[in-house]
């Protein structure tokens, strides 16, 4: 039997403290919390406040009373200040004021992610939101439920922003949607995709302003104005949707950091001092794409590094496959979903890349509701190896994008998709599909 203190409690944080007490029962296992909710799905908040679905509820799994049922110690709305790595002892505070000297046997850091907050003038005033917690989202809502909120500026046109500015405008609000880059999504996708996804945003009535800086949000003491580089928008909101940075401070000046300030961790999700590992979002993953360490910061990648170091922990000896950051986002029912590398990206690696493209129905065209699909294979020219795939479409292609995972995982080769065994079912596909069309046509 260990004990074992684990310092954070959402998404990482609750897949270690189930893993652990399934493993194995006798554990001690004690956690802190800042928040007063844990395991909720910021995925869903756009859908939520877009009122695509009825209400919060069904974006929580779990609680801490479902965590204590099973034997954890839970304390909610308790801040971790500080960590003895040599007698192994955590000090904590909670709402109330009562101190807490923990000692470990073994510690898991899961202290997630900051929204990136610019230092720029006018954040401080009113309606400046956040929307990363429960209770940020919470409190949108709340405004958007009055006269008072009827033009929104969205700043950061990432997957977040991109969700956001759809969530609005299904409110019935003036949106315009601001970012430095030249194009929406850019991060994920190359710019003939972005391009795509910025016409449906556009064709539904949101005012694109790209190649944007803000330099200064006006108002006496609320939002009247966002100003940028190139002009100003009125606005009786602004949401900051930038991205986010890794909440790595507990033990920063010990323990080995990634060059974005993430806790550098191994395979088996152990920090630089012994008995510490860490996951989820304060944490580095192991990125395929580029057979090297990165910072991937996704639900997805959180729960399986709770899962590996919850093992391990136990006396086990786990390791991540590594990841390939696959994502994907639906707006207006347009779909578009990503693994591994861009064009853009993998070049900035230095990798010579190419891409096999092809674009046509997902199904024989004598198939009613039948929709296009558009996929691009990124490989490399050397070795062959596919390093990404991107595909979109109006169709929910999306399952078709864990194979391309389990290929840059895997190191599977562009030549080796044209001979790919793929069922044909005109329910389904064409005999001659979009993805063996797009590996036959490589260079």
């Amino acid at each position: 039997m260990s004990k074992i203190v684990i310092i954070g409690a959402n998404h990482a944080g609750t897949a270690a403290v189930n893993t652990i007490l399934d493993l194995d029962p006798s554990n001690e296992v004690v956690v802190f919390d800042a928040n007063s909710n844990i395991s909720f799905l910021g995925c869903g908040m756009a859908l939520w406040i877009g009122g695509q679905i009825a209400g919060p509820e069904g974006l929580f799994y779990s609680s801490q009373k479902l965590l204590q049922e099973k034997g954890a110690i839970v304390h909610m709305e308790t801040l971790v200040n500080k960590i003895d790595f040599d007698r192994k002892i955590v000090y904590a505070e909670d709402s109330s004021h009562s101190q807490y000297e923990e000692p470990y046997d073994k510690l898991i850091l899961a202290t997630g992610s900051q929204p990136i907050i610019p230092k720029i003038e006018g954040c401080d005033l009113e309606n400046v939101q956040l929307v990363k917690r429960y209770q940020d989202a919470d409190e949108v809502i709340h405004k958007l439920h009055t006269d008072e909120i009827k033009k929104v500026a969205v700043i950061g046109a990432g997957y977040i922003g991109v969700e956001l500015a759809e969530a609005f405008k299904r409110n019935g609000k003036e949106v315009v949607l601001i970012d430095c880059a030249p194009t929406c999504l850019s991060s994920y996708y190359d710019d003939d995709f972005c391009s795509l996804m910025a016409e449906t945003l556009r064709s539904h009535g949101i005012e694109l302003a790209f190649n944007q800086t803000v330099t200064k949000i006006a108002g006496k003491t609320k939002v009247e104005k966002v100003i940028t580089d190139q002009g100003e928008f009125d606005a009786d909101m602004a949401v900051l949707a930038i991205g986010f940075k890794p909440n790595a401070k507990l033990g920063a000046e010990q323990i080995a950091l990634f060059k974005n300030g993430a806790y550098h961790v191994d395979k088996e999700q152990r920090t630089s001092l012994p008995d510490v590992y860490a996951i989820g979002d304060c944490a580095t993953v192991y990125d395929n794409s580029i057979d090297d360490v990165n910072y991937i910061a996704l639900a997805s990648n959180a729960v399986r590094s709770g899962v590996i170091a919850a093992n391990n922990v136990c006396g086990g000896h786990v390791e991540t496959e590594g990841v390939q950051g696959s994502n994907g986002i639906s707006i207006w029912g347009f779909n578009m979903v990503s693994t591994g590398l861009t064009l853009e990206k993998a070049r900035r690696f230095g990798f010579d890349v190419a891409s096999a493209d092809f674009e046509d129905y997902q199904k024989p065209r004598f198939m009613n509701h039948n929709e296009k699909v558009k996929v691009r294979i990124v490989y490399r020219r050397d070795t062959r190896v596919i390093l990404g795939a991107q595909m979109a479409s109006r169709y929910d292609m999306s399952m078709g994008i864990h194979m391309f995972s389990l290929a840059v995982q895997e190191k599977v080769t562009i030549d080796r998709l044209k001979l790919l065994d793929l069922f044909f079912l005109p329910h389904f596909n064409q005999p001659y599909n979009y993805i063996t069309m797009a590996a036959l046509g490589a260079e």
